[in-house]
């Protein structure tokens, strides 16, 4: 991996040291929208609701999570304009005040992608997540270029996030390695052979995590090719579980885990699985089921209809009983 500057190997390290204490935390975004006829949320009008955002950030920092990723995925990047980003990212460099990293996402095209990360430099992240480019399919050419173009316009520490339309070869990720600034990789393929050669291919102190959707299901294949830091969709509206969850995994407690995933994390996955966006919005119902100030999804997202949100309700509470903990 090229030399890092010193800012950079410092937010390396805390990474590191991060993805080994604990899971690593994706945040809901708080929006706040009217209710139509029916008593719904209405997505369509919902604003961004700072106040209930810093209260839910900070609740999530207390469970001790090793770093956190404001406005990714979880926290619905796509649905911010860059005001209310800038806010978003604020907001959580102030909660967080030094004790664990901020890893921001940017994310379209590199040129936006660029813009946005300019945003969170100001603001004071520690890093940024570059989350897949928009709509179209590039050559590995064009993906490497994109995160190369990004990184020449931002001093923050880059992680590139492959899913979906972005999948690196060996080649590709031997070149992300050696552009300045890019640390580490998050993988949402689960594709483990791929995977174990990248690894392999790469520098030792790149950085490596598990971003399959409810990762926890994918945690132990993962581990066994040497990537045990992995994000936490759970850990949004249950870091209780989440967080049993990953001790259990560390500490080699297979009953534990496999009692988890058996009866909480494939259940959640099948419920996950019956509306395309349940990966946000039905996290998003959790956290309200919970009493936590997150509001509504944002369109095209919809939220959970009453079925599947009395599923979620009665799986919420199987999972808090599994690890002891209060609803």
């Amino acid at each position: 991996m090229t030399a890092l500057t010193a800012d950079a190997a410092t937010t390396a390290a805390r990474l590191r040291d991060g993805m080994a204490s604990g899971v690593l935390s994706f945040p809901l975004t708080s929006f706040t929208g009217d209710k139509d006829g029916k008593g719904n949320n209405n997505s369509g009008a919902a604003t961004l609701d700072l106040p209930a955002f810093r209260d839910y950030l900070a609740a999530q920092i207390e469970t001790a999570p090793g770093a956190i990723f404001p406005a990714c995925g979880t926290g619905e990047f796509f649905s911010l304009d860059e005001d209310e980003y800038r806010e978003v990212i604020t907001a959580a460099v102030r909660e967080a005040d030094g004790r664990l990293p901020v890893v921001a996402g940017i994310g379209y095209g590199w040129a936006q992608a660029a813009r946005f990360a300019r945003i969170a430099e100001e603001a004071g992240a520690d890093a940024a997540l570059v989350l897949p480019h928009y709509l179209v399919k590039g050559p590995q050419s064009g993906l490497v270029e994109q995160v190369r173009q990004i990184a020449a316009r931002t001093r923050l520490p880059l992680i590139a996030y492959q899913r979906d339309q972005v999948a690196f070869t060996i080649d590709s990720l031997r070149e992300l390695t050696q552009i300045p600034g890019v640390i580490g990789l998050k993988d949402g393929h689960s594709d483990l052979d791929r995977l174990q050669r990248l690894k392999l291919a790469a520098p030792d102190d790149f950085l490596f995590f598990n971003g399959a959707a409810t990762a926890e299901v994918q945690a132990r294949p993962y581990a066994s090719i040497g990537i045990t830091a992995y994000s936490s969709a759970v850990h949004a509206f249950a870091p209780e579980i989440a967080n049993a969850f990953f001790t259990a995994q560390r500490d080699g407690d297979d009953a534990t885990v496999e009692r988890l995933l058996r009866d909480f994390y494939v259940p959640l996955v099948e419920l996950r699985d019956r509306v395309p966006g349940y990966a946000v919005s039905l996290v998003k119902a959790a956290a309200r089921l919970r009493g936590r100030p997150v509001g509504p999804v944002r369109a095209p997202l919809a939220d959970p209809g009453p079925d599947d949100l009395a599923d979620l309700d009665a799986l919420l509470t199987t999972g808090l009983d599994l690890v002891g903990a209060a609803r």
